[in-house]
């Protein structure tokens, strides 16, 4: 009989790539992964791995059965799931991750929503970058978290996740108010772009050609959001001359209002369209914000509330663009 604990560990190596950096996620030693690979080879009577130097490769025989493994595992939280729907009332801990804006915005209004309604369950936020909450719901370190994607940056499908749509917000190029006689960095500045000013949506490639020269404020790189300022620009035909990496956008709004650049930012890393020494021009392009689990997860009663707590918690002006994210 196959052991799921090892059969995760092997879904594990077939999603991180070696075998340290499932002991790292899992908090176990290499040594204990690869004895505990090495059972599951017996178990199987087929050899699971090619070791190439250092690195290990999963063999046809294994990657059928991860393949199975995601069944399993799903099957497995839907058990859990009907369990908990069994009990009489929420409780326990539900570890929940999210990233700065929605955390700042929706998710306080979401938890004091959900401790109304269920006092028993235990939440525990943790702020989370999108690209580090595939891993985290796989090994188990989350139970449900927000993700988002842009248009240039869609979220890529993740074996083993599910995930729901939540809203959809608008982006804004956010430049400073004054025109190029405000720049205090030396730059000289962008001419005036077309169809400036709250609200607008000119043409996007437009609006961003308009300030190719002037110096640019992205997010760190690796993440979406820095990945999304330079593929829109890089559509418009220019590639961004970074000046500052910021991931916080009321930093970033600051540095904007100061003269110090330009950079696009989302509804939500506002404080609204009036922004003191700031201009900002309505794009095009959206971002979308989903809610993600485990697959077979989402019938869980505590995952079903804070999806519930989540939805009551949108602002108005998000709660009735949800669908088609």
């Amino acid at each position: 009989m196959l052991d799921v604990r090892r059969l995760r560990l092997l879904r594990e190596l077939a999603r991180r790539g070696t075998i340290a950096a499932v002991a790292e996620a899992l908090a176990f030693s290499p040594s204990a992964v690869s004895q505990q690979l090495g059972v599951l080879e017996r178990e199987a009577g087929l050899p699971l791995l090619e070791r190439t130097g250092r690195r290990v490769r999963l063999t046809p025989a294994a990657q059928n059965l991860v393949r199975h493994a995601e069944v399993v595992l799903e099957r497995l939280e839907q058990a859990d799931a009907e369990l908990a729907g069994a009990r009489t009332g929420l409780a326990g801990a539900l570890r929940i991750g999210a990233f700065p804006t929605a955390t700042r915005a929706i998710v306080p209004a979401a938890l004091a929503d959900l401790a109304r309604r269920h006092p028993g369950l235990e939440p525990m936020l943790s702020e989370t970058d999108p690209a580090a909450v595939a891993h985290a719901l796989r090994a188990g370190e989350l139970d449900v978290a927000l993700v988002h994607s842009y248009d240039f940056v869609p979220d890529p499908e993740e074996p083993g996740l599910t995930t729901r749509p939540l809203y959809r917000e608008a982006m804004y190029l956010a430049a400073p108010a004054g025109g190029p006689d405000t720049w205090t960095d030396g730059a000289s500045g962008p001419g005036p772009g077309p169809g400036t000013g709250p609200g607008a949506a000119p043409g996007q490639d437009e609006v961003l050609r308009a300030h190719r020269d002037a110096p640019w404020i992205t997010a760190t790189p690796g993440t979406l959001c820095h990945a999304m300022t330079v593929r829109a620009c890089q559509a418009a035909g220019f590639g961004p001359r970074v000046r500052h990496r910021v991931d916080e956008f009321a930093t970033v709004l600051a540095l904007v209002a100061a003269g110090l650049g330009v950079a696009v930012v989302p509804q939500l890393g506002t404080p609204g369209t009036d922004v003191p020494g700031v201009s900002l021009t309505r794009l095009r392009m959206e971002r979308r914000t989903r809610i993600a689990f485990r697959s077979g997860a989402g019938a869980h009663p505590a995952v079903a509330a804070f999806t519930a707590s989540l939805r009551s918690a949108l602002p108005p002006d998000l709660a009735g663009r949800g669908a088609g994210t």
